[in-house]
């Protein structure tokens, strides 16, 4: 069997998994993650710890390499997507190897936590994370953020005088041939479950029609909605935060394009996170602790505002340069992002609005 064909039928397991445990919690009526990690003995100079990750190798292996430099603690990675690494862990169950999950949102680490993979974590870590960012059991925490936003040409559009106060506005014809968005994208998906969690999935498949009737362009990539608005091939797209720095960036060269960040609690304005846990079977707990505590670490939480632009989640960390604004400056809707778990629900929806195949 190929390696695409194993990581399907582990996504198609895992959708089928969080069903099921959805299932068993609501009959129980209880939280399948009372329970703590017991203690480990301290890591000896030969251990490895695991990681399942599911951020790309090129943004976090610089991370787990200063990790290594720091502690003397041997890192042995497995990248895959987010989806995948889930999947992966469910199904391995208690043999899993993983010491670790770093998720690339928190949506993948709610379903874990639901089917009670994820170790309490120590207060004092948790604390170091605002509680809009972290597991409300506390079995996983943000380590790095990130914030929906519409990127408009500034060349054609003003913000305070064209937006709708709200980013269900956009479903105004005024907006027909002028929007991009990304359906395939896994933070944009990560939106669409936010409507369905806030608003129900009635109000959700009447935003998805009502965009995809303005005649919203579809693009593989989040960059390349921002580099359309550039060129003026589209008005505003639906996007992260950091593409327009990151691109400014690396291209050496203002674009055309600026983010516009909604107020007032509004869905527009969704903060997801990246986030880990410790995996409660795993071998090296101790060792999986401190790791969590470097990335949480002001070396660890300004690395990732400099390589991404990402919002750090520490308070005291400078937040990302490039016009990006502070994180407590910021007004997003009030919602458990562990309630992000039913990415299988978005995908259903999305499929019924014709968005994917």
């Amino acid at each position: 069997m190929s390696w695409f064909s194993r990581w399907n039928r582990r996504w198609l397991l895992f959708v089928g998994l969080t069903l099921i445990v959805g299932m068993i919690v609501a009959a129980c009526g209880g939280d399948a993650n009372e329970s703590q990690a017991g203690p480990s003995p301290a890591p000896a100079a030969s251990t490895e710890l695991v990681v399942y990750s599911g951020r790309t190798e090129d943004l976090i292996k610089p991370a787990l390499e200063a990790f290594t430099k720091a502690t003397g603690i041997k890192v042995r990675t497995l990248y895959a997507s987010t989806s995948a690494v889930a999947a992966t862990v469910l199904e391995e169950g208690k043999n899993s190897p993983a010491d670790v999950v770093l998720m690339q949102d928190a949506g993948a680490l709610g379903a874990l936590a639901q089917a009670g993979f994820l170790a309490t974590l120590p207060n004092d870590t948790l604390q170091k994370v605002d509680p809009r960012y972290r597991s409300p059991q506390g079995v996983w925490v943000g380590v790095s953020g990130r914030v929906r936003t519409v990127v408009y040409n500034t060349k054609s559009v003003v913000p305070e005088r064209d937006f709708p106060v709200s980013i269900l506005g956009f479903t105004d014809p005024k907006w027909k041939g002028r929007l991009g968005w990304a359906p395939s994208n896994g933070s944009f998906q990560a939106f669409v479950t936010a409507l369905r969690v806030q608003l129900g999935d009635a109000a959700a498949q009447f935003w998805l029609e009502g965009i995809k009737a303005n005649g919203a362009k579809s693009y593989s990539t989040n960059p390349a909605i921002v580099l359309a608005v550039s060129n003026e091939e589209i008005d505003a797209g639906f996007v992260n935060h950091y593409y327009v720095q990151e691109i400014t960036k690396q291209r050496g060269e203002s674009l055309n394009a600026k983010n516009f960040y909604f107020g007032g609690r509004d869905l527009g304005a969704l903060v997801n996170v990246a986030g880990v846990g410790i995996v409660k079977t795993g071998k090296h707990l101790d060792a999986a602790q401190k790791f969590i505590d470097y990335l949480l670490s002001s070396d660890a939480q300004t690395y990732f505002a400099s390589r991404t632009f990402e919002y750090p989640l520490v308070a005291g960390v400078p937040s990302p340069e490039g016009g990006v604004p502070p994180l407590t400056s910021l007004d997003p809707p009030l919602l458990d992002l562990s309630n992000l778990a039913d990415l299988q629900g978005t995908i259903a929806l999305l499929r019924k609005v014709g968005l994917l195949q």
